[in-house]
Formats: C-alpha cells, sequence, structure tokens
C-alpha cells in the first residue's frame, strides 16, 4: 500500500467521522465515514502490510481527540486516559475483525465485526462501570434528528446499525466491481446489489420523514428554567451561596406569576450543598426557595444539589462511605455517604430525593471499589470520587391539583444513556428533565453535543424534555428531539415555556434495546464459529 494512499484514506476516516460530531446536520457523513478504514484494512491485507494494527490505533486516537478534545479542559489527565483507552478499546474490536477474517471468508467476518462493535457499545451503555459511550455510533445523529425519528422504535444503537449496513453495503459493492466479480452477474443482481445500496441509505430516511409527524395530546403544564451562569471554577470564590440563590431566584422572578395554574421550577446541577438526605431544613437554600414558594404557592422548585447521608454504625453502609471521626460510647462510627442528587420541594415543604446513578468514572465515581480503594490508599488516598448512586431508577413527585405526576430527571451524564432513561418512563415519567452543568469544558464542542444527547431520549421515549443547564445550553424539546426554545451560552436567562405531559410508551421504552441485544448473539456466534475453525491463510500474507 502507498504511503500516499494510506494518509489520505486515514484523513478521510478522521474528517467524515468528526464532523457529525462538531458541525451542526452532519450526521450523514457517518454512513460513508467508516469507508476509508475499510479500505485501508483491505489494501493493508491484500499487501501484506505489517504493523498496520498501529496504523489503525493511530486512526482511532485522532478521532477520539479531534471529536472530545475538550474533556482536557476540565482535566487533561482525564482527557488522555478518555482517549487513549477508548481508542484502545475499539483497536481491540477491530483487531479481533482481523483475527476473525483469517479463520472465515465472505461477509461473516465483516457482519462480525458490525456485531462486535454494536455489542461494546451496549456493555458501554448498561453494564460498564468505567464507561465512555460517547462516540455510540448512533450518537452521530444528535443534530440530525429528522434522520432518526425511528430511534422511538429502534434507539441509539439502531443508529449505529445503519452506519454499519450503510458503509459495509458501499464497502461491498466496491470490493465487487474492483475484483471484477461484478462483470459477471446477471442484471438481476446487478438491480438487486444496487437496489439494496439505495434502500439501506435512504428507507431509514422514509421512514423517518413518516414518523416525524408524531403527535400526542397530554395536560398542559408551565416551565420555568433559571440559568444563573454560575463559574463552577470560581463558584465559592466570587459568590456566597446566599448570593447564588439570590441571582437565581431573581431570574425565577422575571417569569410571568400572573396565573394560578401550577409552575415547575427547574435549577440546574449542584446548584446548592451541602443537603443533608432526611434534614433539608439544615439547608439556607431549601428556606429561601420555601420562602419563594410562599410567595407563589402554585409553584414547585426541582433542583440540584450534593448531598449526604449520615449513618451512625460500627461498620461503612458502602465502601465508598467516610468515616467522620466521631466514635460514641459503644463504639459507632459516624459514616458520610455522598450523592450527586436531584431535589423537588413545594409550598407542602415536603422533599423528594433522587441520587444520580451514572457517575462520571474519576471525578464522582470510584469503580470496582473492591479492587481500585486498596490501591488508592496505598497511593494516599482522595485521589477519585467516592459518590454513590441510587441502585434503582425513580421519578420525582410533582405534586398538582389532580395528583401527583411522576417527572423522570437525568443528572447531567445520566442523559447519554438511552435505555437507561426509558427506565424513567416505565417508572410513569410524563415528562422527562435535565439539569446539567457543562460549564467544566468552556465553550467547546463538549456542551453542544452533550446537549444534543438530550434530542435523542426525547425521541426514543417520546416525551417533552425541559433541560436546564448552569451556563446553557438550557431548552425545551419536543418529542421529535426539535428544539423548541434554547437560552444563549454562559448567559444569565430565564426561559419559559409550556409543555405536554405525555402517557403513552414508544417501541423503544416498551421492548429496550432490541438491536444491541441481538448484536450481542450475533457476536457471541460468530466469535464461536471463528474460534473453533482452522485458519485461514491470506492471499499474499507475508509469513
Amino acid at each position: 500500500m502507498k504511503t500516499r494512499t494510506g494518509i489520505i484514506l486515514s484523513a478521510l476516516f478522521v474528517l467524515l467521522m468528526s464532523l457529525p460530531w462538531l458541525v451542526p446536520h452532519m450526521g450523514w457523513t457517518a454512513l460513508f465515514g467508516l469507508l476509508p478504514l475499510l479500505l485501508l484494512e483491505r489494501l493493508a491485507t491484500e499487501h501484506g502490510q505489517r504493523h498496520f494494527g498501529w496504523w489503525a490505533y493511530g486512526l482511532f486516537v485522532l478521532w477520539n481527540a479531534v471529536t472530545t478534545w475538550w474533556v482536557g479542559m476540565a482535566t487533561v489527565g482525564g482527557a488522555v486516559f478518555a482517549i487513549l483507552a477508548n481508542a484502545l478499546q475499539m483497536w481491540v474490536i477491530f483487531g479481533s475483525f482481523r483475527w476473525v477474517k483469517k479463520r472465515t471468508a465472505g461477509v461473516l467476518p465483516y457482519l462480525y465485526l458490525a456485531a462486535a462493535w454494536i455489542a461494546w457499545e451496549r456493555f458501554y451503555l448498561t453494564s460498564a462501570q468505567i464507561s465512555w459511550p460517547w462516540l455510540v455510533l448512533g450518537n452521530a445523529f444528535a443534530d440530525t434528528t429528522a434522520l432518526v425519528q425511528w430511534y422511538s422504535v429502534l434507539g441509539t444503537l439502531g443508529g449505529s446499525l445503519w452506519v454499519w449496513v450503510c458503509n459495509l453495503s458501499l464497502f461491498g459493492i466496491m470490493v465487487a466491481l474492483s475484483d471484477g466479480r461484478m462483470a459477471r452477474w446477471n442484471a438481476k443482481a446487478r438491480i438487486s446489489a444496487f437496489g439494496g445500496l439505495v434502500l439501506a441509505f435512504f428507507a431509514p430516511m422514509l421512514w423517518s420523514v413518516c414518523l416525524l409527524g408524531f403527535h400526542e395530546e397530554g395536560a398542559p403544564l408551565r416551565v420555568v428554567i433559571g440559568q444563573p451562569s454560575l463559574d463552577p471554577y470560581q463558584k465559592f470564590e466570587s459568590l456566597t451561596q446566599a448570593q447564588q440563590d439570590q441571582r437565581f431566584l431573581a431570574l425565577a422572578e422575571q417569569a410571568d406569576w400572573s396565573s394560578p395554574d401550577p409552575v415547575l421550577v427547574l435549577a440546574p446541577e449542584t446548584f446548592t450543598s451541602p443537603v443533608v438526605v432526611g434534614d433539608p431544613a439544615s439547608s439556607g437554600t431549601y428556606l429561601r426557595f420555601q420562602e419563594f414558594l410562599h410567595r407563589h404557592p402554585q409553584a414547585s422548585v426541582l433542583y440540584g444539589a450534593s448531598a449526604y447521608d449520615k449513618t451512625i454504625s460500627y461498620a461503612p453502609p458502602t465502601p465508598l462511605s467516610y468515616d467522620q471521626g466521631a466514635v460514641d460510647l459503644e463504639g459507632h462510627h459516624q459514616w458520610v455517604t455522598a450523592h450527586n442528587s436531584a431535589l423537588i420541594t413545594d409550598t407542602t415543604g415536603r422533599v423528594s430525593y433522587f441520587h444520580k446513578s451514572k457517575l462520571v468514572v474519576g471525578t464522582e465515581l470510584t469503580p470496582y471499589p473492591s479492587v481500585l480503594l486498596p490501591i488508592e490508599n496505598l497511593l494516599g488516598g482522595n485521589l477519585m470520587g467516592k459518590c454513590v448512586g441510587q441502585p434503582e431508577i425513580a421519578c420525582l413527585p410533582l405534586r398538582l391539583p389532580g395528583g401527583e405526576v411522576p417527572v423522570g430527571t437525568a443528572i447531567c451524564y445520566e442523559s447519554v444513556f438511552g435505555e437507561y432513561c426509558t427506565g424513567y418512563v416505565r417508572k410513569g415519567a410524563r415528562l422527562l428533565t435535565v439539569i446539567t452543568n457543562d460549564a467544566w469544558w468552556g465553550n467547546t464542542p463538549g456542551y453542544r453535543q452533550h446537549f444534543n444527547y438530550s434530542r435523542l431520549r426525547a425521541i426514543e421515549t417520546r416525551r417533552w424534555v425541559a433541560r436546564c443547564g448552569n451556563t446553557g445550553l438550557s431548552a425545551f424539546i419536543d418529542p421529535c428531539g426539535r428544539v423548541v426554545s434554547v437560552t444563549p451560552w454562559w448567559q444569565q436567562a430565564v426561559l419559559e415555556g409550556e409543555v405536554q405531559l405525555l402517557g403513552g410508551h414508544s417501541f423503544f421504552v416498551r421492548y429496550g434495546d432490541m438491536v444491541g441485544r441481538l448484536s450481542v448473539f450475533l457476536f457471541l456466534l460468530l466469535a464461536a464459529a471463528a474460534l473453533f475453525r482452522p485458519r485461514r491463510p491470506l492471499k499474499n500474507e507475508k509469513r
């Protein structure tokens, strides 16, 4: 393989696969963005190219770096680890495909590649404690939602499947043309091949057009979103918590309070700290919110907080609980368990809590604590976050005159996980809210990418989404993923809007991630078939 050809194909791969995450409305480039990588691998195999695996790893590193470099604005070490580790996992999948290719022929290795990749994405989205699913292929369409209304049926991994089907179909026709095999095909075979290619690209688009007219009536609810724009790096150096509360409440007061109809007020993630679970009156923010609610008794406030459980016992309630050092006469210790939480309260003073369970590795979560905690203690301790999530997903109760309405609240990173968010709807959520703080990354593609993932969650669940970001983007998103209204970035703002409280369940909510589950089955089946077959020598292979 000529070096110039390799460089051109490499540059095309990185460019085409990065555009969907960096440029609005460019998700369609992913439909042929993997083609240069497949062509590179074919050329390397035909020419017996040595060390191509390292070349492929370099390409995955570049793709990750170009699309997610902004993580370094918050943590350079975390960015380096995320880029190198995520690229390594992509490389392992791709390397296993090359191994399978030595043992099977025809389309089987390529079916294995697509199935293994999607199975890995499903593992990232469901089971992995060290998880970075930002570049799941189906996320490429997060800002091209008109093409993927069928995510309400197949979910985001359905988008990953679409990407692989289009790329592999195009690759197959190019290989048939280059090998001269297509010249031996009859007219029906050629029509079938090109017809299949056209269907692969355009049938999902037509399906999406048919679903774009989704409409369901529900009870209206007015929502007020406050965007205080607090710099997280100077949160307590520049303003006290009382001053931060007053800034938010001043924004909320700008809303129209002339109507007695119920209003849900949203404040961002970790807006206040500390809050002792079960003792809200210990928080000055809670008391100031109660004063606001007594002025506006039709309102409820949903806000983020750093919350803590206190437990008195001999042993810690979880491996991640802190010992505060206080010991009573009977030898009981006082343990503190930290949470990143969402709270909802109204004029009755009652408070309900939800603790974020999809935690960010390193800053919030110590994964596999039985293994990593002893290592961390040897290194001096306190190297990673010790937040503890809620074991089961739950909704927050919004108390309305007709009764309680469950509200699903995804806290920051949780909005990246599609099937996880369907859990709110299965628990009865008639509205989805997202509270987040994307200011850690500054004015980079990161906050825009994160915002667009909320649009995918709206399509998958067919729910309205009210999103509150500390510095933006705060928005109302309809069940088709369309942005109804949005605030500017890093400006104090208040956003008022009306959402619909919906009750239906999409196919994806009812049946979950069928594409992911079938991909895991196919991956295991093809891996077993390759494992028990003898090695197949490749053409022009250098021994």
